[in-house]
C-alpha cells in the first residue's frame, strides 16, 4: 500500500493503469475497494486498487465518518421485510422496487462481512419508544458508529499493498474511450493543477451536493443555503460524482429537490446534536404556535418531515416542550441525549418561555390550549397510542401527553442536511445506466450519490415520511460490497 497526499509531482499521465478506481473513502467506497481486493486475492488475479479521497489523511472527511450508524434490522440481523413496501408507498411507486429487494435478501450477508471484520454490531431491544419497524422493536448499530466501522474497513483495506491511497485529490471528470468506455478520471490536485488517473472501471461514491450551495439552490429551491450540515465531512459531499455521471449521459433516480434533514439544538456545536424525541410534546415556531402532527407516525419516521417544514415555512426556528413526566422517562438516553447540551428548563411555562427567547404569554396559550384538548386515553409510547387532541390546527395524533408538571423543558431547534436524494441510476450489480437504459462500460455507483428515494407523493406527506429511516448505512455498505465483488467477477 502507498499513501499519495496529492504533491504537485505524484500523478502523471504515466502512472500505471488500476484495475479499479474508487472515487469517494465512506461506507460504499471502502466496501467496494476491500471487497473487490479480498476476492481478486481468492481468485488469484493481480489486481492494481486506487482510492481517490477529496479529505485529508486523518481527518472525517464525508459523511460516513460522522453518522451513527443506525441499521433497521432484527435480533438475527434480518433486514425489516416492509421497508420495501412502504419506499413504494411514499415514492408513490417510482423508488426500484428489485434494488429494495435485494437490499434485504443481502443485508444479512453484509452484516456477516462486517462481524467477520471486527465490526461490533450492538442490537437495542427498544422497550420505551414504538420504533414503526417490523423487527420486532430491535434496531441496531455499529459500535462506535460510522468513524469506528470506517476505520476498520480501512485497516483491513491499508494490510493490501496493491493498493494506492490518494488524499487531497478532487475527482472531477470522467475520461473516456472513443467507444464511451470509462477508463479513468481527472483529478484535481491539492495544488490546484489536473491530472489524470486511468483505470479499467470507476467507481463513484463520493455522496451528494449537500455541501454545494450553488447546487441545492438549483435542486432544492430558494433558501436552501440556510440549510447547515449535520456534520462538518459534508462539505466534501460538491456533487462531483453527480456532475460527473451527466456528462457521460447516465440517467438519473431519486428526487432532485428532496434531501433529509433532522431537527438539531441550536445551542450545540457537537456533529449530529440530533434530538430526536419531537413526538413526546410539542414543537412550536418563534410565535410559539404549533405547525405539525408531532405524533403522526413513529419518531423515526416524523423527524425528516418536521425538520423539512422547521426550514421550509418557520424561517428555521423550531422550539420543543415537554414537562418533567416525559424527561424522568427518556433521560438519560438516546431520545434526548444526542446533543451534548441539557435541556432549557423552567419552574414554569412562562420562565421556560423566557429562556428559549418565546414571549411567554404566547406560549402559556398554546400549551394550555393543548392541554385542554387532549382526550382521555392513556399514554403509550410503545404503541400508536391513539391518545391525540380534538380541535386544534394541527393536531396532534398520538402521544398527547399533557404538559402540567413542573419543571418544563424545552431545546431550540434548527433543521440541518443529513443527504440529498437525487442521483444516478444504477442496476442491481450498482452499475450506472445510461439514458437510453444500457450499462456504461466501466462506471458503478454506490452510497448517497445512487439516487432511490422520492418525496413525490401525497401519502408521504400525509403520513409525515419521505425517506423510511435507518436504512442508509446499510444500502451504502451493501452495494459497496456487492460492486466489489461483480467488479472482481469481471475482472
Amino acid at each position: 500500500m502507498s499513501t499519495i497526499n496529492s504533491p504537485a509531482n505524484s500523478l502523471s499521465d504515466a502512472d500505471p493503469v488500476y484495475d479499479l478506481i474508487v472515487v469517494g473513502s465512506g461506507f460504499a467506497g471502502c466496501m467496494t475497494a476491500l471487497n473487490f481486493l479480498e476476492d481478486t486475492k481468492t481468485q488469484g488475479k493481480a489486481a492494481k486498487v486506487v482510492l481517490i479521497e477529496a479529505g485529508k489523511d486523518g481527518e472525517r472527511c464525508g459523511a460516513s465518518r460522522w453518522t451513527p450508524a443506525f441499521f433497521r434490522l432484527d435480533k438475527n440481523n434480518k433486514f425489516d421485510s416492509h421497508f420495501k413496501n412502504e419506499m413504494k408507498l411514499v415514492s408513490n411507486g417510482l423508488a426500484d422496487q428489485a434494488y429494495c429487494e435485494k437490499l434485504e435478501a443481502e443485508v444479512p450477508s453484509t452484516v456477516k462481512f462486517l462481524l467477520d471484520h471486527g465490526i461490533i454490531v450492538q442490537h437495542q431491544d427498544e422497550r420505551n419508544v414504538y420504533l414503526g419497524f417490523n423487527t420486532g422493536q430491535n434496531f441496531a448499530k455499529g459500535e462506535g458508529g460510522g468513524y469506528a466501522i470506517i476505520l476498520k474497513l480501512f485497516k483491513h483495506i491499508l494490510s493490501f499493498p496493491n493498493v494506492d491511497i490518494m488524499w487531497e485529490t478532487n475527482a472531477e471528470e470522467l475520461l473516456t474511450q472513443d467507444d464511451g468506455t470509462i477508463c479513468g478520471v481527472k483529478v484535481r490536485k491539492n495544488d490546484g493543477r489536473f491530472a489524470k488517473v486511468f483505470g479499467e472501471r470507476v467507481m463513484l461514491s463520493c455522496g451528494g451536493f449537500e455541501g454545494n450551495r450553488e447546487m441545492l439552490s438549483r435542486y432544492v429551491g430558494p433558501r436552501a443555503e440556510q440549510l447547515g450540515l449535520v456534520a462538518p465531512g459534508l462539505k466534501y459531499n460538491t456533487g462531483f460524482g453527480l456532475k460527473m455521471g451527466l456528462q457521460v449521459g447516465a440517467a438519473t433516480a431519486g428526487s432532485f429537490h428532496g434531501l433529509h434533514c433532522e431537527l438539531v439544538d441550536t445551542r450545540s456545536s457537537k456533529p449530529e446534536a440530533t434530538v430526536w424525541g419531537h413526538s413526546f410534546g410539542i414543537v412550536v415556531n418563534e410565535h410559539s404556535k404549533r405547525f405539525y402532527d408531532e405524533g403522526n407516525r413513529s419518531l423515526f419516521a416524523t423527524c425528516e418531515v418536521i425538520a423539512y417544514e422547521t426550514w421550509r415555512d418557520q424561517k428555521q426556528k423550531a422550539y420543543f416542550i415537554t414537562d418533567a413526566p416525559i424527561m424522568e422517562r427518556f433521560r438519560p438516553g438516546w431520545v434526548y441525549d444526542t446533543t451534548d447540551l441539557d435541556p432549557e428548563k423552567g419552574d414554569t411555562i412562562e420562565d421556560l418561555a423566557v429562556k428559549l427567547g418565546l414571549v411567554p404569554q404566547e406560549l402559556k396559550k398554546t400549551v394550555d390550549e393543548y392541554n385542554a384538548s387532549i382526550n382521555g386515553k392513556e399514554f403509550n409510547p410503545m404503541a400508536l397510542d391513539g391518545k391525540s387532541t380534538f380541535g386544534l390546527t394541527p393536531n396532534k395524533t398520538n402521544w398527547a401527553a399533557p404538559i402540567k408538571v413542573a419543571p418544563f423543558y424545552g431545546y431550540p431547534l434548527t433543521a440541518k442536511i443529513v443527504f440529498t436524494f437525487g442521483g444516478l441510476k444504477v442496476d442491481l450489480d450498482s452499475r450506472v445506466l445510461s439514458t437510453t437504459g444500457t450499462p456504461i462500460p466501466g462506471l458503478y455507483c454506490a452510497g448517497e450519490l445512487s439516487g432511490l428515494y422520492y418525496n413525490e407523493s401525497k401519502v408521504a406527506s400525509e403520513f409525515g415520511i419521505l425517506n423510511p429511516p435507518c436504512n442508509s448505512a446499510l444500502r451504502c455498505l451493501t452495494f459497496g460490497r456487492l460492486a466489489g465483488k461483480s467488479a472482481a467477477r469481471d475482472l
